[in-house]
């Protein structure tokens, strides 16, 4: 079977308390051309307690919405997509646990673990605007977070840097 590359990005709204527990609200996929596998909104398995609309844009009737998918289905969707395949992204790790599901290391491509060593320390992760700014003069996501526009931002460091996959 031939690996292919697929890059995720996520975005979360909050539960429980202060909503500080993140829970998926929204998820893209996109292939190695940056065509899109995968845009949509997941429904929520508990109640949202912050929807963090100033940051994600994401607002109740986008989770309640008919077209919002099953969190079961995607998260089975995602699992068998990205099985055996190379994964991409900025703190996969976060995206993930959301997800709840698990994917090899050998197999994953976080640029901000891979590219960043020297802008980061131990207790701080340099955001993928920054660094698509201080490695590509790029400028990314002045406003809402964009999925979409993220998954391809880490695609496009991905490739940019020359890895392999």
């Amino acid at each position: 079977m031939v690996k292919q590359v697929y890059a995720i990005s996520c975005i979360n709204v909050g539960v429980g308390p202060g909503g500080t527990t993140s829970m998926l609200a929204r998820i893209v996929i996109v292939d190695f051309q940056g065509q899109t596998i995968l845009d949509t909104y997941v429904q929520p398995t508990m109640k949202v307690t912050d929807y963090r609309t100033a940051q994600t844009g994401i607002e109740s009737q986008h989770l309640y919405s008919r077209s919002a998918a099953s969190f079961d289905a995607i998260q089975k969707y995602v699992a068998n997509t990205i099985e055996g395949h190379i994964l991409v992204g900025h703190n996969l790790w976060h995206d993930l646990s959301v997800l709840g599901i698990s994917h090899p290391a050998v197999d994953t491509r976080d640029v901000n673990v891979t590219l960043y060593q020297s802008f980061r320390n131990a207790n701080h992760v340099i955001g993928l605007q920054t660094l698509s700014w201080q490695l590509m003069w790029k400028r990314r996501q002045e406003g809402e977070q964009n999925p979409l526009e993220n998954a391809r931002a880490a695609l496009d460091l991905y490739i940019s840097f020359g890895f392999s996959a």
